[in-house]
């Protein structure tokens, strides 16, 4: 199928003026505007939101009533475990599956207990391939993956940052007394 003559329309930009063609104005205009803003940091005072961290933690993230955090807050991973101990994941790789970041990987073995077939013998993600999205999260039936509240994760190489299935099941340990998202 071609395309006909009379379906291609012609579009002329306007000419520039000689004083926009010199692009003094907008220049004049954004460096209004970022005089604007700095004049407005410096004359609020404590609403400025800069903090030093680490010495300076942040603590008031967003709360919901209920005390719980905000449903938008995503931090670190963190495997579940059942109320035998053991890792919940139940190696579906429904989580793998919905990750857009491929950032999960997933090695199944037919599981030793006897109420359910298969669990995860290795179990990968990398934090710094992840975007924080959640679609883990809402993929598993069986709630084995969360998102904490947790969000100064720290490595100083590549390989620090994939948590491994011994990692994700520490930072259930660790975060077993706060209330999950």
């Amino acid at each position: 199928m071609a395309i006909q003559e009379q379906d291609i329309l012609l579009i002329e930009p306007a000419p520039l003026s000689v004083a926009d063609s010199f692009f003094l104005p907008e220049v004049f205009k954004g460096l209004g505007t970022t005089l604007k803003h700095m004049a407005g940091s410096i004359g609020r005072g404590k609403r400025n939101k800069v903090m030093s961290y680490p010495e300076e933690r942040r603590e008031d993230l967003p709360v919901e009533e209920g005390g719980l955090y905000h449903a938008n807050f995503r931090g670190v991973h963190r495997l579940n475990r059942d109320e035998d101990g053991r890792v919940k994941c139940v190696a579906c790789f429904m989580c793998a599956t919905a990750c857009p970041a491929n950032c999960i990987h997933i090695v199944g073995e037919e599981s030793p207990w006897d109420d359910r077939e298969k669990y995860p013998a290795q179990f990968d993600l990398d934090e710094l391939r992840c975007i924080y999205c959640g679609m883990c999260e809402e993929a598993c039936p069986v709630d084995a993956i969360e998102l904490t509240h947790t969000y100064d994760i720290v490595g100083q190489t590549r390989q620090e940052m994939v948590f491994d299935k011994e990692k994700l099941l520490a930072i259930y340990d660790q975060t077993i007394d706060k209330k999950p998202m």
